[in-house]
């Protein structure tokens, strides 16, 4: 039995799932640009690679100042010096990223492979100890994961110089197959409606 506060819950999930079928082109076309971007990624890994690290080391300078500037405006706090030891952190470490992108590609992928080693022995683990249900879709995972991480670090230091690129674009292809799969069950949705 439907109460009148359900009402204006339902008016709004009503206004919304309307907005989101009207809209369902956009996603499409962000769909096919992610798809189109991450085969590019894919395509040129060593360029993708490089835009990463540069990106992240041109976002931890950014970070640098904003943390130097909490720290000038909490001078007065007894974690001045934690905000200023993290600015300078951060700085350091976005200036050698944009200094030197081949080598931070490579430190990197170094610290990528050992978080999938160690992630990966620890998911098998989890799974043959806890046996939970679904516990062999997770040791399957951990198998692949360590999998990831070995191959990753047996190629280093040349993995670095595409590993980056190659992760980043796999994930726009996905998320531009998620973002079509959306519009194509939103339009299939709205055409069920309109009876189109």
């Amino acid at each position: 039995m439907a109460t009148v506060a359900d009402d204006p819950i339902r008016a709004m999930l009503t206004e919304a799932t309307t907005s989101i079928r009207r809209n369902w082109g956009w996603f499409l076309a962000l769909g096919i640009v992610q798809i189109v971007v991450g085969a590019l990624a894919v395509g040129s890994a060593f360029s993708a690679t490089l835009a990463s690290v540069v990106t992240l080391g041109i976002l931890l300078l950014i970070a640098a100042g904003a943390q130097a500037a909490v720290a000038i405006w909490a001078r007065a706090w007894s974690s001045f010096f934690l905000f200023l030891l993290l600015s300078i952190l951060y700085a350091v470490a976005g200036f050698l990223m944009v200094q030197h992108p081949l080598f931070a590609a490579e430190s990197l992928t170094l610290m990528l492979a050992a978080g999938f080693l160690i992630g990966g022995v620890y998911r098998i683990v989890v799974a043959l100890i806890e046996r939970f249900p679904s516990w062999g879709w997770v040791l399957v995972n951990g198998v692949i994961t360590m999998l990831l991480g070995i191959l990753i670090w047996q190629q280093w230091p040349a993995s670095g110089l595409w590993v980056l690129g190659t992760f980043i674009g796999i994930d726009l292809i996905f998320n531009g197959l998620t973002w079509l799969a959306l519009a194509i069950s939103v339009r299939n949705g709205l055409a069920n409606v309109t009876g189109s």
